[in-house]
């Protein structure tokens, strides 16, 4: 498994439908921290998956702190807005873990600042500090950089 898509406590079915479907077509793993803003048998969450819902491996987790415990000793990749670094000045690791929060808050403030040196962001015109792209879209271009750099494992 080259790599390890994590949703902390994601809001929209649709962006976690879109992302299961990367997941899928990307070779990962999708990893969902609880709670989630939606069930996972909504109708939305399915459209948006299409029939990929089949291939995906998931793992879900009651909470942050149980992901961290279960994967403690991984190497992580925190893509948030506050990010020092840009996410294409980083090596990506086989098998490591993209971190990514809600929609409308991201990520706790404790978890940035206990990994503060993992931190990586996406660049943006600053039109509107307090906002970023799409959740889908950010994953998307984190992971293709990622497999890129992995020289695409696994994918033709």
């Amino acid at each position: 498994m080259p790599l390890n898509i994590v949703l902390v406590e994601p809001e929209i079915p649709q962006n976690t439908g879109n992302i299961a479907r990367t997941c899928v077509l990307t070779g990962s793993r999708l990893h969902l921290v609880k709670p989630l803003g939606f069930s996972l048998s909504e109708k939305y969450v399915k459209r948006a998956g299409l029939d990929y819902w089949t291939y995906l491996d998931l793992k879900v987790y009651e909470n942050l702190n149980m992901f961290i415990s279960e994967t403690h000793g991984c190497k992580y990749y925190i893509v948030t807005t506050k990010g020092r670094k840009f996410y294409h000045e980083v090596t990506y690791e086989d098998d490591s873990y993209i971190i990514f929060g809600k929609e409308s808050a991201g990520l706790p403030l404790w978890f940035r600042e206990k990994y503060n040196d993992d931190c990586v962001r996406i660049p943006m015109n600053k039109v509107k500090a307090e906002r970023s792209l799409n959740l889908s879209n950010s994953v998307a271009i984190v992971i293709y950089e990622a497999l890129k750099q992995l020289d695409f494992p696994d994918m033709y």
